[in-house]
């Protein structure tokens, strides 16, 4: 039997995304739900989707699926996440799971309590550049790992009515792209002791760009850039005691990367994605569920709750106030 799906937010990822679903086996869209009626119904004619909810709560209530893909702007996360997974229904929770850590261990302990899967949809550890330079590392390819190097940006309007500046809907450059270079230094060096920040508020109160620090207490390093208004090469470096592996634009997916260990030639490692790249963390969700798992061991909830925590640090640094939303539909 396939594992069915719905989407929630059919907006400009939801689109993405769902392209993706042809290269995922054993998994059918069935069903979309936005508060607006007509933009479900435009995005369940362009994607073939059989049934459409005009509420979130209707698509919650819906028998005929089992896991839900959650694009909706970061606040509103929380309550849809959360009616879902008393619901028994599973989650993909697009990144940022939620602006604030209080919401990502509420929701956590939901799924926990319901024995219901649940996952941020990182899609970066999926990509096969990453997994393979995953592989390398953990085969010791480039010695003891010591710092990461990580930047991600891009040139926004700086139209103050733009969503990007606007922290009802979780605006600002940390949930947008600074989530991904502190998710690649989480999943590669693992838990920081200490979070040190620097950047530049809109007038709205939303982050516009920022430099972070991580540091361990080995003396291990994450030096990682995020912005909105500059675009950067987006590039991502691991460096070890016996070289390093370097991911190229856009390392949050990309298709290859360039192993350097000490004294010898670069070695470039070409690992394409199938489709646009949502269809491998579709796959691990997909197979997930099928097998009565109730996380992903490539993506666990663990890591999802250091990133937030990580991101909560950022924002107080900066003297930022996310608002999350409510818990309720």
């Amino acid at each position: 039997m396939s594992v069915r799906w719905g989407i929630v937010g059919p907006g400009r990822i939801a689109s993405k995304v769902v392209a993706d679903f042809p290269h995922v086996p054993g998994a059918e869209v069935v069903a979309v739900a936005s508060r607006s009626a007509e933009r479900a119904s435009a995005f369940a004619a362009e994607f073939g989707i059989g049934r459409v909810h005009d509420s979130y709560r209707a698509i919650v209530d819906d028998d005929g699926v089992d896991v839900l893909y959650i694009a909706t702007p970061h606040p509103q996360h929380r309550a849809v996440a959360l009616a879902a997974l008393r619901a028994g229904k599973a989650v993909l929770v697009e990144k940022a799971f939620t602006v604030t850590p209080a919401a990502t261990r509420e929701i956590v302990e939901a799924a926990g309590a319901a024995g219901v899967f649940a996952m941020e949809a990182m899609w970066t550890r999926f990509q096969p550049a990453i997994v393979r330079m995953r592989e390398l590392i953990a085969d010791g390819a480039i010695g003891e790992v010591q710092s990461v190097q990580a930047d991600l940006g891009a040139q926004h309007p700086t139209d103050p009515s733009d969503r990007f500046y606007d922290p009802a809907v979780g605006g600002g450059a940390l949930f947008d792209v600074g989530v991904y270079p502190i998710s690649f230094a989480q999943m590669v060096l693992g838990t920081p002791d200490a979070v040190a920040a620097h950047g530049t508020l809109a007038p709205s109160g939303v982050d516009v760009e920022e430099a972070v620090l991580l540091s361990y207490p080995d003396g291990r390093t994450a030096s990682l850039l995020a912005s909105l208004r500059c675009a950067t090469p987006g590039t991502a470096r691991v460096v070890g005691t016996g070289g390093w592996i370097d991911v190229p634009p856009r390392f949050h997916h990309p298709d290859a990367i360039v192993l350097c260990r000490n004294g010898a030639e670069p070695e470039r490692i070409a690992a394409p994605p199938a489709g646009t790249g949502y269809a491998h963390e579709l796959r691990e969700v997909t197979d997930c569920i099928a097998d009565g798992r109730l996380q992903s061991a490539v993506m666990p909830l663990a890591d999802t709750v250091v990133v937030q925590d990580v991101m909560d640090a950022v924002a107080r640094r900066l003297g930022m106030e996310p608002q999350e939303g409510p818990a309720e539909l």
